[in-house]
């Protein structure tokens, strides 16, 4: 069906999804460009794909058409795509042996670059602590570069979480500069849960004191800090199987 008017309720419901409140009331959330669309496809988060109206692309799934005019009033992207796909999120829980945690990481870019990282590196879990960022913003899942798709995800409150898997006989690591161990001399578990922090604050002390190490890479003196997403990119790099 090709859809031409701004006005439909269907297209309005799209629309929507651009905000939060939205897709936390429908489940649903929307991905833009033939590269994330055939990751979600890939993986069986579409519900629907919306192409522009001459665009083609066979996929099976329930495919809707709209004209450019439309296409423009529903993309976030300066140039716009021919193709976006509505997706369903997936329930999931905690699964594997490695797991990343993340205490209120808060620019989209940064957690997008995070679960890159963490697929490429055997990440089995990511768990989002309550006060992170939306997972499905769309910068977050531009700059997963689609990877979103191929993680296990959940949001729960870290302290609840980590007391669970201290249960289970998780080793807890939390990133500390001061008290904590040189990366390179951390030895590789069978059961670890890494835990990364808010862009300027790091992790809680409320959540640090859980952890049964710390751990902190050692940098040129003149370097204060290094961004959250390349730290833990070098940090999975370190303690990857």
């Amino acid at each position: 069906m090709l859809y031409t008017s701004l006005e439909n309720k269907k297209i309005k419901d799209i629309k929507k999804l651009n905000t939060k409140k939205y897709r936390d009331k429908t489940g649903l959330f929307v991905v833009e460009g033939e590269h994330l669309v055939l990751e979600a496809y890939k993986t069986g988060y579409i519900k629907e794909l919306i192409l522009e109206q001459d665009a083609l692309l066979p996929l099976n799934v329930p495919t809707s058409y709209v004209t450019n005019d439309i296409l423009h009033a529903l993309t976030e992207l300066e140039t716009p795509s021919s193709m976006m796909a509505v997706c369903e999120k997936k329930e999931s829980a905690i699964l594997g042996n490695r797991i990343l945690m993340l205490d209120d990481i808060q620019d989209p870019g940064n957690l997008g670059t995070i679960i890159r990282s963490a697929v490429a590196f055997h990440i089995d879990t990511i768990v989002l602590g309550l006060g992170c960022v939306d997972l499905y913003n769309s910068k977050t899942i531009r700059a997963s570069q689609g990877m979103l798709f191929h993680v296990n995800m959940i949001r729960k409150s870290l302290i609840e979480c980590i007391e669970e898997l201290k249960k289970e006989g998780y080793s807890i690591m939390g990133t500390k500069v001061t008290h904590g161990k040189n990366i390179k001399d951390i030895a590789k578990k069978e059961k670890s849960v890494i835990i990364m922090g808010n862009e300027g604050n790091g992790v809680k002390e409320d959540v640090l004191d859980l952890c049964d190490e710390y751990l902190y890479i050692p940098c040129n003196e003149v370097c204060e800090s290094l961004n959250v997403g390349v730290a833990t990119s070098i940090i999975l790099y370190e303690l990857d199987k």
